[in-house]
């Protein structure tokens, strides 16, 4: 049967652990780092695009928002720079102006740098970070600011449209470089794992054919309006096989940033809840052992299955069993763990959200308050 096969499958489910907690390090196999007024709180509504609209009016738009930003380590008394990546100018206030860049691109500084469009260097202060989501916010003084960048709607992108990528591939070099694309996802569930192997779950992302390089990071992927639709994080450079890749980049969404950065800028940290469970997503589980021992309707075709759950935590309390299959959460549609993790992750400990699954052939309805905060 599939007992073993579907156990064998646990054990990636389990190892996301707890609904994605989840650090973007290294994205599966191949996937590299390309190292590297308030905002509201959605983003805002993408511009209506000019039939005449080109390249260079977008790039001009945004381009002297975009920075470089360089990460110092310590040896000794003296600071050496360790590497490099990309940033972009969100927002002025007061005396001081907010960068968003990634956090694998300031991860571990002793000191941090912010070259601005004009080639000027000042010292940039950390405001918070995110691993999971892998984004960053650093302030800088508003003293050389000129231009700062608009945050577009990425819930409205369509695939084809064409992007651009700015920033600085191989470093503060060749600042303000800029590449072409279309979007070719809009979103993409990009399998996460760390430095030292544990797979963390994925996170969704968008596609794109614009070349990113080392030193893209936390640079901004824009629509032909000159509006941010998202923040270049990564690239696929060879598949699991080891083939060669190209033009397979990915960037966070921009209705994703600007919740994370409102929340870093508030808080300097995000602490999110969890439902407590391990998941695996349902097409991992073949079609043997969703008959034989998940015994769901034939109907089903995508949702989570329950692996393994936290004794007394909020998913156990609410009497959901291992093998149950999630279908929808708060009245939405659950396909992939990402679908759970986009609508869970907007909640709060404390809040009560909604859970639709299959306990076998029975679809339920249970509610569960998110008592239980998400490991770091």
């Amino acid at each position: 049967m599939a007992q073993s096969t579907l156990t064998k499958t646990v054990l990636t489910g389990v190892i996301a652990g707890l609904v994605g907690g989840g650090v973007i390090l290294y994205a599966q196999e191949g996937l590299e780092k390309s190292t590297t007024q308030t905002v509201r709180t959605t983003a805002t509504k993408t511009s209506s695009i000019s039939k005449n609209a080109t390249a260079t009016t977008a790039y001009n738009k945004v381009s002297d928002a975009v920075v470089s930003v360089l990460n110092f380590s310590k040896s000794g008394q003296n600071y050496e720079e360790s590497s490099e990546g990309s940033g972009v100018i969100y927002k002025k206030s007061d005396q001081s102006a907010f960068i968003v860049t990634n956090n694998h691109v300031i991860d571990g500084a002793a000191k941090i740098q912010v070259m601005l469009h004009n080639g000027k260097k000042v010292t940039a202060t950390l405001v918070g970070k995110d691993a999971m989501t892998d984004l960053a916010v650093l302030k800088i003084a508003s003293d050389n600011v000129t231009t700062t960048a608009e945050f577009g709607d990425s819930s409205k992108i369509a695939v084809g449209e064409n992007v651009l990528a700015i920033g600085s591939p191989l470093g503060s070099e060749y600042a303000s470089s800029v590449t072409q694309g279309i979007i070719s996802a809009k979103k993409r569930l990009v399998e996460a794992t760390s430095e030292n192997g544990q797979n963390y779950g994925g996170s969704t992302v968008i596609q794109t054919d614009a070349a990113i390089n080392p030193g893209n990071s936390g640079g901004p992927l824009i629509n032909f309006a000159g509006q941010v639709i998202g923040i270049n994080s990564m690239k696929l450079a060879t598949s699991s096989s080891g083939t060669s890749v190209e033009g397979v980049g990915f960037a966070i969404p921009s209705d994703q940033v600007v919740d994370v950065v409102n929340k870093l800028v508030k808080d300097g940290k995000i602490t999110r809840p969890a439902i407590g469970i391990g998941l695996v997503n349902l097409s991992e589980v073949t079609a043997d052992d969703q008959k034989s021992t998940l015994k769901i309707p034939d109907s089903v075709t995508g949702g989570v299955v329950v692996m393994s759950l936290t004794k007394k935590g909020p998913a156990d309390n609410a009497g959901l069993k291992k093998y149950d299959v999630i279908v929808g959460i708060d009245g939405k549609k659950v396909t992939t763990q990402a679908d759970l993790r986009e609508v869970l992750y907007k909640h709060k400990l404390g809040d009560t959200i909604t859970l639709t699954y299959y306990h076998h052939s029975n679809k339920k309805t249970v509610k569960v308050k998110l008592t239980q905060k998400l490991a770091s």
